[in-house]
């Protein structure tokens, strides 16, 4: 593909899903493409993420506009881009990362730089003719693939207003034949479940994810009536039909002392595992991510050794999509895969790079939308292009959750050559 000069570039400001700000970004190529991107932004965030920029101006949206970070998309990015000739979008991104100038792109804003990032990524698959998920390099030899959806049916922790901590219960139809059976099979178990708690007295409102936000106080309430659910649906607990992933997000109940705070009662790490161990022999578990905190990483050892072989342990406060934090845990033995969050990184091309390494140690590559989110299906076609076998947004409700899923449908439809599954 010739080089494509950026010929505008220009940013606004838009709400995401929890009706908080966050970016637009719009590009257009000298060919005539045009492209845009919105940003998504998270609420359970690790501390070593990239700085997602707010303007902390008290008078708009309780601090939290981005002002700043559309001007600097619409000036000092737009005045060092436009006009210059890319030809990928790993040469935008080295171009965007000495703009800014700082380790965590504090300076600029990852929301600033990813909005740009990806919008050129986009601009340049359509220039080229080509599907997103087409253009998009795969990872580590992975062949693209449609990947399990993960429907995060029931909310805990920061994402729900209930006394559940732990933060995410997710349904992956593991074992199903195609996209088509998995969505499905994720929509009618969240109706099953709608109806078990709602014949249980259960409130039925949703948290910031799409899922139900019972008032839950211990995890294995939440296991036993999805597992449930599972049943009333007519499908089978496990990986041969329906299995069930954890994200306890322990980062937030973790207290000053080191130990984890659980409905009232206090856990070292090491009784967190026994916890962990129990829930996975219970329960049709299969993946468990965010376990223990981000700065436990003795206790991310034990927890590896103890459960590496049974379950996928992924790893996301602790690793933040970061090529140098994935590695320090590869070497140290910590977890089996890293969650894949464009924003906690800043770009396309480090998030890229984050994915080849994971690959290269054997590790899984989970991909992720964000709590704040927006209609942008980019993580679908990302998903998809690099093989990586499993993906989570939310539940199967709510229009920028099932945007992602319904993008899935999409590509499935197109390409009936795409095989399905983990891989």
């Amino acid at each position: 593909m010739p080089r494509q000069t950026i010929t505008t570039l220009d940013a606004m400001e838009i709400l995401d899903s929890r009706s908080r700000p966050t970016l637009m970004v719009r590009l257009s190529l000298s060919d005539g493409t045009r492209a845009r991107a919105m940003v998504p932004s998270g609420a359970s965030t690790g501390t070593h993420e990239a700085v997602e920029l707010r303007d902390h101006d008290p008078h708009r949206f309780g601090g939290l506009g981005v002002l700043a970070a559309v001007d600097h998309v619409t000036h000092e990015i737009a005045d060092a881009i436009v006009g210059r000739r890319f030809e990928s979008v790993g040469e935008l991104d080295e171009s965007l990362l000495a703009l800014d100038g700082t380790p965590n792109k504090s300076r600029l804003g990852a929301n600033a730089i990813l909005g740009v990032s990806m919008a050129f990524t986009r601009a340049l698959a359509a220039s080229g003719g080509n599907e997103l998920f087409e253009y998009l390099p795969g990872i580590g030899g992975q062949p693209p693939r449609l990947p399990v959806p993960c429907f995060n049916v029931l909310n805990g922790g920061v994402h729900a207003a209930n006394p559940l901590d732990f933060q995410e219960f997710m349904i992956c139809p593991t074992g199903m034949d195609s996209m088509t059976d998995a969505v499905r099979a994720g929509s009618e178990i969240y109706s099953a479940l709608r109806a078990r708690l709602k014949d249980s007295g259960q409130p039925v409102g949703l948290g910031d994810e799409g899922g139900f936000a019972p008032d839950f106080a211990e995890p294995e309430q939440a296991l036993d009536t999805i597992v449930a659910a599972i049943g009333d649906a007519g499908y089978t607990p496990g990986l041969e039909g329906v299995a069930i992933a954890i994200d306890p997000a322990s980062s937030e109940f973790r207290q000053a002392d080191g130990r984890y705070l659980v409905n009232g009662r206090s856990f070292t790490s090491a009784q967190m595992i026994e916890r962990y161990q129990a829930i996975v022999h219970g329960y049709p578990v299969w993946l468990l991510e965010d376990g223990l905190a981000e700065d436990d990483w003795d206790g991310w050892q034990q927890l590896t050794r103890e459960l590496g072989s049974r379950v996928e342990l992924v790893g996301d406060d602790i690793f933040c999509t970061n090529p140098e934090l994935i590695r320090k845990g590869i070497e140290r033995h910590v977890a089996n895969a890293s969650l894949i969050k464009l924003n906690q990184i800043g770009t396309v091309t480090e998030t890229l790079d984050a994915m080849n390494i994971c690959a290269a140690a054997g590790y899984r590559q989970f991909m992720s939308h964000r709590s704040g989110e927006t209609p942008d299906a980019f993580i679908a076609d990302l998903a998809v292009a690099t093989g990586c076998g499993h993906i989570k947004s939310g539940a199967p409700a709510r229009g920028e959750r099932v945007a992602k899923y319904n993008r899935l449908l999409e590509i499935a439809a197109d390409h009936p050559e795409l095989a399905y599954g983990l891989g």
